[in-house]
């Protein structure tokens, strides 16, 4: 963070994953438990205090339409807290890298802890369209540091450093019964059906793997099925004021397969969703990403029972649609007889990491800029083991440099 006349305020977050016990056996959440490290310039504090705040909030309209003070936003979770000098009761042992920042940074620089709350939604942003600027609607996470003598101090851009991060849920390590559907139809002036019955080869698919759609016709009725559709849906309920849903198709086959009377059909059809073939959707749910990395669909989710449906934010999930496109015959078969279709929910998510990093820190300022003196990759290891798999990514190598104060922007 570039603060005036070369006094700095730096922000080093550590984060660690664990496991919480959710109410489904075979579903398992992941969330930080996140240990930050501050670094301060005491001539810059001087009688200040430092305070950090985490910050969960949904935006739900874009940002160039925040006028006259309304801002289409809305916070589902924030915590502040005293980060330096230290409350003594809430005082924590310190964590191995937190250590080792602490040896390598010196006496300026000082810990911190937190959690993410469970019941908090996870990153998904919605895409926008491309006429769209700003920030995109979606949930997402914020921490911020900021230099105050209370914590009721109006925050200002040049004595605070953000960071954008994720919460993420990973993929169950046991998956739900293979998904299945069939359904019976009758059709006017005819005393025999049409049966269709629809499975998927699992439950469980990861990201860009491809999903097969078993179909099984069996057409006793005097209606010949003219053609098939098979559709992946994503489904995104908007948990705000009111609950909405909106559905899009993000990936599609359309056969040319006919099933005549009194016969049977049976065919496996392959498709596969990904972000690739469907970027100029607006209102499409993805990953929350971080600057200047790309993301994929959002993944499925996976919650408990809430009573408080707002806090959720954006709840995404997947199904595969069969439709049978029946041949019309008759002034009023075209009102009275409809399609056959059947839906299948599937769930759409990322691979639990066979390791999950320790520790992973990241930069409040860009990596173009020169590094400091401090180098805070090369940690010194004499007093430490090699065995801790640290995962280093976009860590800090900058130089903090001044910038004039005759401007203050505020928050």
């Amino acid at each position: 963070m570039i603060t005036p006349k070369t006094k700095f305020l730096c922000l080093q977050l550590v984060f660690q994953t664990i496991n919480i016990v959710s109410s489904k056996p075979h579903l398992f959440t992941f969330f930080f438990l996140t240990d930050g490290v501050i670094l301060v310039d005491p001539e810059y504090l001087k009688d200040r205090k430092v305070f950090v705040t985490l910050t969960c909030a949904f935006r739900y309209g874009r940002e160039d339409l925040d006028v006259l003070g309304l801002s289409f936003r809305k916070d589902l979770y924030i915590s502040t807290f005293q980060a330096f000098p230290p409350i003594a009761e809430e005082r924590k042992a310190n964590s191995r890298l937190q250590e080792r920042l602490l040896k390598k940074l010196g006496q300026q620089a000082h810990p911190f802890y937190f959690t993410i709350p469970q019941n908090l939604p996870c990153s998904v942003t919605l895409q926008p369209g491309p006429e769209d600027t700003g920030k995109a609607c979606g949930v997402d996470f914020e921490i911020r540091a900021f230099c105050a003598k209370s914590i009721e101090e109006k925050i200002h851009k040049r004595n605070s450093v953000r960071l954008v991060i994720r919460k993420v849920q990973y993929a169950p390590e046991k998956p739900g019964p293979q998904p299945m559907v069939e359904t019976t139809r009758s059709f006017l002036m005819s005393d025999r059906s049409l049966h269709l019955e629809a499975s998927l080869d699992k439950e469980l698919y990861y990201h860009g793997e491809p999903i097969s759609v078993n179909v099984h016709v069996t057409n006793n009725s005097t209606k010949t099925v003219k053609r098939l559709k098979i559709s992946v849906r994503q489904y995104a309920d908007i948990c705000l004021f009111s609950t909405a849903q909106y559905k899009c198709p993000v990936a599609q086959v359309e056969a040319d397969d006919q099933v005549s009377s009194s016969s049977t059909f049976c065919k496996v059809y392959t498709l596969t969703p990904t972000l690739d073939k469907n970027r100029e959707k607006r209102g499409l749910a993805l990953d929350g990403k971080l600057k200047h990395e790309d993301t994929n669909l959002a993944s499925s989710t996976i919650v408990k029972d809430v009573t408080n449906k707002e806090v959720l934010g954006i709840l995404v999930s997947y199904r595969v649609k069969v439709k049978l496109v029946i041949s019309r015959g008759g002034l009023l078969s075209g009102v009275l007889e409809r399609d056959v279709s059947v839906e299948l929910p599937f769930v759409l998510m990322h691979p639990k990491p066979t390791e999950l990093p320790i520790s992973r820190p990241q930069s409040a300022v860009p990596d173009s800029d020169p590094p400091i003196d401090t180098n805070l990759i090369e940690f010194e290891t004499n007093s430490f083991s090699q065995d801790d798999d640290f995962v280093f990514e976009d860590f800090a190598r900058l130089r903090l440099k001044g910038m004039a104060d005759d401007k203050d922007d505020d928050c």
